[in-house]
This record gives structure tokens, C-alpha cells and sequence, in this order.
């Protein structure tokens, strides 16, 4: 059963969801989970990395699975099949994926500080 549901309280479910989006790679799986087709896996580390490679990226792909994939696996944010080394939407993936829709939504009214060196939003803001 997905642990962020209906009839769990607003305060909660938003808590949970910057929760998990509070780490860059964390927020970059999600994008590249919402840039691909809904059935998609992606491979790891390979969906988390960002505009700036990892200098260890063994380190990198260690943090990924003790730190930031559980982050995004137990509120079924995301599934994540640690043996095949992917990772697909998970049942409650809509809720971290709102959040972006409504950011690069209006990503021209975000102060240059949160958009410079963020890839996805910078090609929004030049739309």
C-alpha cells in the first residue's frame, strides 16, 4: 500500500515530498523518470547524474543506494530494482512530479540563483 495516500493529511504528504526532493540527485532522477516514456527504467546511476559528473563516481553510485534511492523507494515515489541497477516511477511518482510541472511551468518568474546551472530549467526559461 503507498504510504503518501489520500486521507493522510496535506501538511504530511508535502513534508514527504520536499523530503525526498531535498537532494540534487534525488531531484534529477525524478526529472529524468519524467522526461522518459511512463513504462521506462532507467539505468543507475547513469538517471541521477546532472550537469555537474560526480569526481567519484563509485562514491556517487554508493550514495545512490544508501541514501538517496531508499529516499525515493519507500514513499513509493519511485521503484527501484537494486539487483538490475534500475529504476522506474513508482505508484505516487505523480506527487514528486507536480511539483516540477508547476516549477517549469512558470520557470521565467524564478530568480536567475535557483535556474543558473539547472539544465532542464534553463531550457525553459529560454522558451
Amino acid at each position: 500500500m503507498p504510504q503518501s495516500v489520500v486521507g493522510k493529511p496535506a501538511a504530511d504528504n508535502w513534508d514527504q515530498v520536499f523530503d525526498a526532493l531535498s537532494a540534487e540527485p534525488r531531484r534529477q532522477i525524478v526529472v529524468s523518470l519524467r522526461d522518459a516514456a511512463p513504462d521506462d527504467a532507467l539505468e543507475l546511476p547513469d538517471a541521477a547524474v546532472t550537469a555537474r559528473p560526480p569526481a567519484d563516481r563509485d562514491r556517487f553510485a554508493t550514495s545512490l543506494y544508501h541514501r538517496h534511492l531508499p529516499a525515493l523507494a519507500t514513499p513509493e515515489y519511485v521503484e527501484w530494482e537494486r539487483d538490475r541497477g534500475l529504476v522506474r516511477r513508482g505508484p505516487n511518482f505523480d506527487q514528486v512530479a507536480a511539483v516540477f510541472r508547476a516549477v517549469y511551468a512558470d520557470a521565467s518568474a524564478l530568480p536567475a540563483a535557483l535556474v543558473d546551472g539547472c539544465r532542464g530549467l534553463e531550457r525553459r526559461r529560454g522558451d
